[in-house]
């Protein structure tokens, strides 16, 4: 926790000195937000189903040229996946879904190409940190929910990935998206029973959003 608040420290701290260091109307904040299909994948885990969950934070887009830019953003992520999916045509499963969550603050780095005004595509890293981990029951309504300490847990803490997606931007600043995150670690611990499974963490969003 101490290096994810000094992590956040040094990032906001990042954004004032370029913002002093560049055209305050060039530089654009924003919000936004949308909808999360999580699962996992690799060699060891091909057909885990996805958890419907959200997204929302900030970002900022520093222009680099006419065409290119460069948006940080930091955005609270709901990831996972389900280990149990209910058959909706068996009249005999009258339970609820059970998920595997994984909650994130993840930090993208994009680096964006408008191909004509308003329409862009993007790609970039990202840095993920661990800030939630549960199995719930009961998504659909309250309780079920089975914290995860981080000593019983076999889910590391920080996790890697490569985005890429698309935007587009409306007169007035509004804007949708759509974004595709690949992990390229694995999520689990190196000291545990899942020590060399591969999984990693997949990702498709679709969101809104809007720019000052």
């Amino acid at each position: 926790m101490r290096n994810l608040i000094l992590f956040m420290a040094v990032f906001c701290s990042a954004l004032t000195t370029i913002n002093a260091q560049s055209d305050s109307k060039a530089l654009q904040l924003g919000v936004k937000g949308g909808v999360n299909l999580s699962t996992i994948g690799g060699d060891d885990f091909d057909d885990a189903d996805s958890r419907t969950s959200f997204n929302v934070g900030l970002f900022a887009e520093l222009p680099i040229s006419e065409r290119f830019s460069f948006q940080p953003e930091v955005l609270y992520s709901g990831q996972g996946f389900d280990i149990k999916e209910i058959d909706q045509d068996n009249i005999f499963d009258t339970g609820d879904n059970v998920e595997y969550q994984l909650d994130y603050l993840q930090v993208p780095l994009m680096f964006k190409v408008y191909l004509i005004e308003g329409l862009s595509i993007e790609a970039g890293p990202q840095l993920g940190f661990k800030i939630n981990e549960e199995i719930d029951y009961k998504p659909n309504s309250d309780g079920g929910d089975i914290d995860i300490n981080s000593d019983d847990s076999y889910i590391k803490d920080f996790d890697t990935s490569v985005a890429f997606g698309a935007a587009y931007k409306f007169d007035g600043g509004f804007f949708i998206n759509a974004r595709y995150t690949y992990g390229l670690s694995t999520i689990f611990k190196d000291d545990t029973i899942f020590e060399g499974v591969d999984a990693k963490n997949r990702v498709l969003q679709f969101g809104v959003g809007f720019a000052f």
